[in-house]
């Protein structure tokens, strides 16, 4: 399923610019970076509750927010992108 994960961490002090480099790097390993603190993340259910955990783990749930959103298997339908930054296919052929 798709998952848009969302995240606002307050980076007033070190702390907190620590927990948004850690939140944005296991964002990274799940899936990608669509904007500063949006990611489009493709995920079985399994996979979806493991990050789900990492992140909370990591956050300060009374200075920041985190939020996903579930596009379910037919997100295709749902996900309309305008301006820069063309889209990628998240089911498609990955080269690092």
């Amino acid at each position: 399923m798709m998952v848009l994960i969302t995240y606002d961490v307050n980076t007033e002090d070190a702390n907190g610019r620590k927990r948004l480099r850690r939140i944005a790097k296991q964002c990274v390993n799940y899936g990608q970076r669509v904007q500063n603190s949006v990611f489009e993340c493709l995920l079985d259910p399994a996979q979806c509750k493991e990050l789900q955990h990492q992140l909370l783990t990591i956050m300060d749930e009374e200075k920041d927010s985190l939020r996903f959103y579930y596009l379910g298997n037919q997100y295709h339908t749902r996900i309309e992108h305008f301006g820069a930054k063309s889209g990628y296919d998240a089911e498609g052929t990955l080269i690092i």
